[in-house]
């Protein structure tokens, strides 16, 4: 029975991914033929354009600080790292998270973790865990911010964003961490079939507080990044930005564990516009969570360009 269900699994996986896919271009089509004509009166003024570049500006320092969150993991699992060679191997690999499916940049980071002399069990963990963070902190960020709104509306997201949490938060403690990396440890031992692997060289001693409270960080830089894209349409209300960051913390953590979306492309920005389309004006929305595509791919190419600059210089001298 356990085979059958697993072959039926990998026999639809790939016809679930293509599903996702034209699920969401279907209702992206559908929400910007319904508001076609609002999307082309809207114009950016010239303080606008120089809001998107301040979204650029925040957008770019997320993925710098992403790298550095990278950094902290590894030393939460025992290895000695070079803060900038590292940052800038998170920066040159972030890019390929857009190839179809959305693990290159995660295989690209466990290479480079393995050529620098860690071994593949705790590299591998490191990018496991990576996202296991990031989930948590946006988890953290729509508890925050739907809690904020007066109501019991929300009350069956906020059940599923505390089962969600909690599950997450104790997936990364370290009891569950070192007993991945002893699996995957003996995994290698049998592969290599050799005794010199030290399956306690990674193991986690403490809580990764820090790097949750670095990719806490990192969720709210790019919740700021798409805060001013919207203030280059529109003014909003103090009250309304905690509902906002919270609506774009839920639809960047389904773009991250959705599959079949490359970077999330797709289900971001469906799940976005079922949001806050009612919220704010439905061709204002659209506009801008397109143009935050759009600035993020820049903040994402221009980020790796830097990184890819940096060594060659490094190079030459």
């Amino acid at each position: 029975m356990l085979k059958l269900l697993k072959y039926s699994l990998a026999y639809l996986k790939p016809y679930i991914r293509w599903f996702i896919v034209g699920a969401t271009l279907f209702f992206l089509l559908q929400a910007l033929i319904r508001h076609w004509q609002e999307v082309t009166t809207i114009q950016i003024s010239a303080a606008g354009w120089a809001i998107l570049a301040g979204a650029l500006c925040v957008t770019f320092l997320a993925h710098v600080w992403s790298g550095l969150v990278w950094t902290w993991i590894l030393r939460e699992l025992n290895q000695q790292v070079n803060n900038h060679y590292f940052i800038r191997v998170y920066l040159k690999t972030n890019i390929a998270k857009y190839l179809p499916g959305n693990v290159w940049h995660y295989y690209g980071r466990i290479t480079t973790a393995k050529d620098a002399g860690i071994s593949t069990s705790v590299a591998t963990l490191s990018v496991l865990l990576e996202p296991l963070l990031m989930a948590a902190s946006a988890l953290i960020i729509v508890l925050l911010g739907v809690s904020l709104e007066a109501g019991d509306r929300h009350l069956l997201l906020i059940l599923l964003s505390v089962l969600g949490l909690a599950a997450v938060l104790i997936a990364i403690h370290p009891w569950f961490l070192n007993t991945a990396i002893r699996f995957l440890g003996k995994l290698k031992l049998k592969k290599n079939y050799t005794n010199t692997i030290d399956l306690h060289s990674g193991m986690v001693v403490n809580y990764p507080l820090k790097p949750l409270i670095g990719e806490l960080g990192f969720v709210l830089l790019r919740g700021m990044g798409f805060l001013l894209t919207l203030l280059a349409f529109t003014s909003l209300q103090l009250e309304q930005l905690p509902l906002i960051l919270g609506a774009f913390s839920l639809a960047w953590l389904l773009g991250l564990i959705v599959p079949g979306a490359p970077g999330g492309l797709g289900v971001f920005e469906a799940t976005a516009i079922a949001l806050l389309e009612h919220r704010l004006s439905p061709g204002i929305v659209i506009s801008a969570i397109a143009f935050y595509r759009l600035v993020s791919i820049l903040a994402e190419t221009s980020a790796a360009g830097f990184a890819w600059l940096d060594e060659r210089r490094l190079d030459f001298n």
